[in-house]
Order: C-alpha cells, then structure tokens, then sequence
C-alpha cells in the first residue's frame, strides 16, 4: 500500500553495495542481455505469425519450437530477478540492468540506485521517485554506517 512504510531485510550501506557490485553485475549483465534477447524473438515472432499464410502452415512446429524456448527464457528471466531479491536488492528494469538497493540514509528508508554500465553506485533516490529522481551521493546526503545498516527486525 502507498504511504505505509516499506521493510527490507537488509539496508545496505554505500560500502555494502559497492562490495556487492561483482555479483550483481554478473546477474544483471545477464537478465538483461536474455531480455533483450527475449524482446527481439518475442517481436520476430509475432511479425512471423501475422506473415504466415493460413493455408500453409509449414512452419507451426518451428513456430511451437519458438515458443517454447521463450517460456523456458522466461522462466530463467524470473531466476534472474530472483537470485538478485534473495542478495536483498531490488531489480527495476532488467533491459537496462536498474538496480535499487534498499538503504537508510537520514534516517529514513532510500535506495541506492546503479545501472548496468556504471563503474559502481554513485546515485541514490526516494523510494517512490524511481530513476528520474535520482541524486548524486557527492551531493551531501551520506547512507547511514554503523549498526542500522545491516538486518532489519522483520
């Protein structure tokens, strides 16, 4: 529900997520080249069906083979996203590799906000503000140290 405070099982620290940054590059690097993958046969598809003629139906069992190979690269998708929420992130966009990891800074609950592509995590934002509300860390606002930053009670 909106407004209601959201827990994590752990708040990650700059350092943490940083630490981190191996492994979830790996997994991110990829969960998004199988989505993009996934896209363009997904597209290719589609456009096939639509092309092929009613009264030759010579492709189907490629066409069933196709499909099948996406439902399993679906189901692997989810594997991704789920091998990334058991590490206490959260994946936003698998395509871009947009990983949120959950933090307290000032007291309150942010995410620490890396993309594929970055060197390491460099941003942050509001838990509702997503990528657009991204800020720099250099900007003055630090995610807590110390003792709040590991396992929430939950």
């Amino acid at each position: 529900m909106a407004g209601q405070p959201r827990q994590y099982r752990k708040h990650f620290s700059l350092e943490e997520a940083n630490a981190m940054l191996p492994l979830v590059r790996a997994i991110a690097q990829d969960l998004s080249r199988l989505s993009r993958d996934v896209i363009e046969r997904r597209e290719r598809l589609s456009q096939l069906k639509t092309k092929r003629s009613r009264t030759t139906d010579v492709f189907s069992e490629e066409l069933v083979h196709i499909e099948e190979e996406l439902e399993k690269d679906g189901l692997q998708l989810q594997e991704y996203v789920s091998e990334l929420r058991d590490l206490g992130v959260e994946p936003k966009n698998g395509l871009e590799g947009l990983i949120d990891f959950p933090c307290l800074m000032d007291g309150r609950e942010v995410y620490l906000c890396w993309r594929l592509g970055e060197p390491e995590v460099l941003f942050w934002h509001d838990l509702d503000s997503g990528f657009a509300g991204r800020q720099s860390l250099t900007a003055g606002a630090a995610p807590q140290e110390g003792p709040e930053s590991g396992h929430s009670d939950l």
